[in-house]
């Protein structure tokens, strides 16, 4: 049943209706560009490498650098690949696509539950939907109370801590601020685990052998940060540990590597690119691989593993490549998610 606007208690008869009292659940993942063009791609790039939680250099030292050399090349590079996994049926990114099917099924599970007491959208880090927008939207359809949910199931300061800061900076716009929580990571929920190893499971029962290795590959971050105090690679090694335990496999048949490599500084090793290379030239000829950082296929994982990493392997002498998607819109994730979500809104709504 859909609740109508009311007058604020104990106001005047013409007091303006307000709508009713709410909860959002907004979900955040990274982000998309409009389009694969030159300037959108630009646009994306540009918001992205600015942010100080991914490129940390001092802004005297990097922007020059960004604005004259990265940014006059890298889009035409980075437009060709999102091109090449563009959907162009609805001519967006795939994220974009998968995003919005995720937030479609949490939104129907909470419905179902709950009724119009809570609303369910999501936003982009980069790009569109902005956060800013979508609280906006939120607090406009009176969500008095809002839990955000940055989409990555291990905590790092340049994914889950800069989602949340763009949260709080939109924040700071509002004369009314609703109040607020934000989803810790889930990186050993058990619910994510079973997902993760139900989708890794149905691959391998799909071949005709079984994979020598899985790799695990996670987005990079330099080397220094675990030294700087951030858990990502810790919480990435131990969800391959549970993982592996969970699919009851011996630990020489999964490892964990780290892709996407950006810079001339080292950053969290084994490379995957260089380690399934390796892995091919030890002998190791049909490997399968997962990407358990990310909660949707993106560019990541469709273009630089189904392609450069698979390349990689290939030309190093590897003969079954296969990639595990990533658990999208799977009602085994949804189900994890929906999880986090019920624990998070404790207190909030029975």
């Amino acid at each position: 049943m859909t609740a109508t606007p009311t007058h604020a208690a104990h106001a005047p008869e013409d007091h303006p209706t307000l709508p009713p009292a709410r909860i959002g659940v907004l979900l955040a993942n990274l982000g998309t560009p409009d389009n694969h063009d030159y300037w959108s791609m630009r646009r994306y790039l540009n918001e992205f490498l600015s942010d100080k939680r991914v490129i940390d250099y001092p802004a005297w030292k990097w922007q020059p650098v960004l604005q004259g050399i990265v940014l006059t090349r890298r889009p035409f590079a980075s437009g060709a690949a999102y091109r090449s996994i563009w959907n162009t049926e609805a001519d967006e990114s795939p994220l974009m696509t998968i995003t919005r099917a995720q937030t479609d099924k949490i939104a129907t599970a909470l419905n179902n539950r709950h009724g119009d007491a809570v609303r369910v959208d999501y936003c982009m880090r980069y790009g569109n939907p902005s956060v800013k927008s979508k609280l906006r939207e939120m607090i406009d359809a009176g969500c008095q109370k809002i839990l955000f949910f940055p989409l990555y199931p291990q905590y790092a300061g340049a994914t889950t801590a800069t989602a949340n800061d763009q949260f709080f900076r939109a924040l700071m716009d509002e004369k009314w601020q609703p109040a607020t929580r934000t989803v810790p990571p889930y990186f050993d929920d058990p619910l994510y685990v079973e997902a993760l190893a139900g989708s890794v499971t149905r691959a391998c029962a799909g071949l005709d052998h079984d994979p020598d290795v899985l790799v695990c590959s996670y987005h990079g971050l330099p080397a220094r940060y675990l030294t700087e105090g951030d858990p990502y690679h810790c919480q990435c090694q131990k969800t391959t540990r549970l993982l592996r335990e969970k699919l009851g496999w011996d630990s020489n048949r999964i490892i964990t590597t780290f892709q996407s490599r950006f810079g001339p500084e080292d950053w969290l090793q084994p490379y995957t690119v260089e380690e399934v290379a390796r892995l091919a030239k030890a002998g190791k000829k049909r490997i399968a691989i997962c990407a358990p950082a990310f909660s949707a296929d993106c560019i990541e994982t469709l273009e630089e593993i189904n392609e450069e990493i698979r390349d990689s392997f290939v030309e190093a002498g590897g003969e079954s490549f296969t990639y595990i998607p990533c658990l999208n819109d799977d009602d085994a994730h949804i189900a994890a998610l929906l999880r986090q979500i019920d624990r998070n809104l404790a207190g909030w709504i029975d």
